[in-house]
C-alpha cells in the first residue's frame, strides 16, 4: 500500500511518500515560508527524487486539525484536489494524534502542545503499549493548566512535543510535580511520515472518504468568526 501524506498544520511543512512499512521519501521544512508557497514544489521535488507515479498511490493522508487554520485550509486543499485529479480517497488523520505518533514505543506518557493563543494547547495525552497508541485524552483545545493539572493527576512521567513547548515551557517547570521531559528535535514538530502511517492504520479501519466529504476539524472558531460572534452579541444587547 502506498500513502502519500501531506501536513501543513503548523509551522512546519512537511510532505512524505509512504509504502507500506517503507518510508520512501519525506521532506520537511520549519522555515519562514507559507505554505502555499512550499506543499507543492516540495511534494514536486520528492515525486521527482524516487521517481513517483502519483496514480499509483492508493490513498492521500492529510493533518486535518487542529492547527492553524490558513494552514489547514492549504493542506486540505492541495489534499482535495489532488484526490479530485487522480480519484483518489482522502484519509483525514487527527494532528494531535500524528505529533504523538512521532512517540511511538515511548513507555512514558505523551503530551503534544501545540500553541492556540490566549493562554491555550491544542493537546492531548497518550500512552504506547502492545504495539498501538492508545489515547488517554482526546485532542482538545484547553488551557495549559487544565492540562498539566490532569497530567500531575496520572502521576506518571511524561515527554511534551510540539510547538507549543517553547511557549510554555516555563509554566511547565514550575507547575508541573511528576518526572517530565521534552522530545529533541528530530521528533518534536509534526512529520508526515507520522501522518502516514496513521493514515494506514485510519485507511484499514474504513474511514477513507472520497475528496468531498473532507474538511478539516478546528476544534473552534477562527479569531475572524469569534469576533463577528461578539459584534452580533452586543448588537443584540443594544
Amino acid at each position: 500500500m502506498k500513502i502519500l501524506a501531506l501536513d501543513s498544520s503548523g509551522l512546519v511543512a512537511s510532505v512524505a511518500i509512504v509504502s507500506d512499512d517503507d518510508l520512501i521519501g519525506e521532506y520537511t521544512v520549519n522555515y519562514k515560508k507559507t505554505h502555499s508557497q512550499t506543499l507543492l514544489p516540495m511534494l514536486d521535488e520528492v515525486a521527482k527524487m524516487v521517481e513517483l507515479d502519483l496514480s499509483t498511490i492508493d490513498v492521500i493522508a492529510v493533518s486535518a486539525g487542529p492547527g492553524s487554520f490558513t494552514g489547514l485550509r492549504i493542506g486540505s486543499a492541495t489534499a482535495k484536489g489532488l484526490a479530485l485529479a487522480l480519484n483518489k480517497e482522502i484519509v483525514s488523520v487527527p494532528t494531535v494524534d500524528a505529533l504523538a505518533y512521532n512517540m511511538w514505543g515511548c513507555r512514558d506518557l505523551v503530551c503534544p502542545l501545540m500553541d492556540a493563543r490566549r493562554n491555550q494547547a491544542y493537546t492531548g495525552l497518550y500512552r504506547f503499549s502492545d504495539g498501538k497508541m492508545d489515547t488517554l485524552i482526546k485532542q482538545c483545545v484547553v488551557q495549559i493548566d487544565e492540562i498539566i493539572d490532569k497530567i500531575n493527576k496520572e502521576g506518571q512521567k511524561v515527554i511534551f512535543l510540539g510547538d507549543g513547548v517553547p511557549v510554555f515551557k516555563e509554566y511547565i517547570r514550575e507547575n508541573i510535580t511528576v518526572p517530565y521531559d521534552f522530545a529533541p528535535a528530530m521528533c518534536n514538530k509534526q512529520r508526515a511520515s507520522a501522518v502516514a502511517c496513521l493514515g494506514q492504520i485510519l485507511f484499514g479501519e474504513g474511514k477513507a472518504v472520497p475528496a468531498y466529504e473532507h474538511k478539516p476539524e478546528y476544534l473552534r472558531l477562527s479569531q475572524a468568526e469569534r469576533e463577528r460572534q461578539e459584534k452580533e452579541r452586543n448588537f443584540q444587547i443594544c
